[in-house]
């Protein structure tokens, strides 16, 4: 089985959209492309009831085939580690399912397997999950009422850069903020394997606006379309070079 790359979208937010197409929709679009949406709904510490905007968090994760998780501000660090390896796991054991009907028939899947055949499947999964690529574009919510959790959301970015550059697979991060000022999202760190500098980044964001999740999500899957034309396009001219008479 190649180990390939795996794509995601972290999704940062705390309320609902409010303007342009459903976000649910475009994250169905999303995992139609192999790209995982996950959504991560941040509460104030003292907030003692969810906002009926973070209802969406669930269906927007749901429709792009990845993880929820709502959480206090002062657990964000953690529960930003836990849903992006989270949604690795499962991502995979999607890619050793299919795996699997090709070889036992459409029928067969890991939870069917017998106990022991089942802990050999999940100890491969746990292996490419060590070993694949990954490449997470981080998509953060910097509306008017997101101001006083962006400097939780930069340590726990800074958390997660550590953590996952622990494992044997290459990774790529990337940084997205919403409302853009002139587009629909505005690029705050390109893609690096490293959020190292993200401390001399994150406090120039400002915040305030409305909430168009839908279209951010939209552009945000334009950039991993970007990306690749721009290594085809590499990779081509790489080709040409070597080509005699260049």
């Amino acid at each position: 089985m190649k180990k390939g790359m795996l794509k995601q979208i972290l999704l940062i937010t705390d309320g609902c959209s409010n303007q342009g197409e459903d976000p649910s929709a475009v994250a169905t679009l999303a995992h139609q492309q192999g790209i995982t949406i996950n959504v991560i709904g941040v509460l104030e510490n003292d907030q003692s009831e969810q906002p009926e905007g973070l209802e969406e968090v669930e269906e927007v994760a749901m429709s792009g085939g990845g993880v929820s998780q709502i959480v206090y501000a002062k657990s964000l660090s953690q529960t930003v580690q836990m849903v992006t390896r989270q949604a690795m796991t499962q991502t995979l054991q999607g890619v050793v399912n299919q795996e699997l009907q090709q070889i036992l028939g459409p029928n067969q899947s890991i939870e069917e397997l017998p106990p022991e055949k089942r802990g050999e499947v999940m100890e491969v999964v746990e292996d490419l999950g060590e070993t694949c690529d990954l490449e997470v574009l981080v998509l953060v919510d910097t509306s008017a009422s997101m101001h006083n959790k962006l400097p939780t959301v930069q340590d726990s970015l800074y958390d997660l850069s550590l953590s996952l550059n622990a494992r044997m697979g290459n990774n790529r991060f990337s940084i997205y903020s919403f409302p853009g000022k002139r587009k629909d999202i505005d690029k705050i760190m390109d893609w690096t394997p490293k959020l190292d500098s993200i401390s001399s980044v994150f406090p120039k964001l400002t915040s305030g606006g409305i909430t168009p999740t839908g279209p951010a999500l939209r552009a945000a899957i334009q950039q991993f379309e970007k990306k690749r034309n721009l290594r085809s396009l590499m990779t081509r001219d790489e080709s040409a070079r070597e080509e005699p008479g260049y």
